[in-house]
C-alpha cells in the first residue's frame, strides 16, 4: 500500500534532521495515515478509506 491520503493525495515530505553541531541528514516525514470507515450519504453505505489524522478532523467540512 502507497503512504497517500486517499482523499487529500497528501505524500511524504522530504526534510533534514540537524545535530547540534548543524549536520543535516536527509530524513523523510511520512503523513500519519489511519484507516477509517466512513459512512457516506450519496451511497448510503459504509466505506473504508486510508485517510490523514488532519483530514479526519475537517470531514464535516469535507462533506464526502
Amino acid at each position: 500500500m502507497s503512504k497517500i491520503c486517499q482523499i487529500s493525495n497528501r505524500q511524504a515530505n522530504n526534510g533534514y534532521t540537524i545535530s547540534h553541531s548543524h549536520i543535516r541528514n536527509k530524513k523523510k516525514q511520512n503523513v500519519n495515515l489511519q484507516n477509517k470507515r466512513i459512512w457516506s450519504v450519496k451511497r448510503n453505505c459504509w466505506i473504508k478509506l486510508r485517510v490523514a489524522t488532519k483530514i479526519i478532523k475537517s470531514l464535516d467540512k469535507i462533506n464526502i
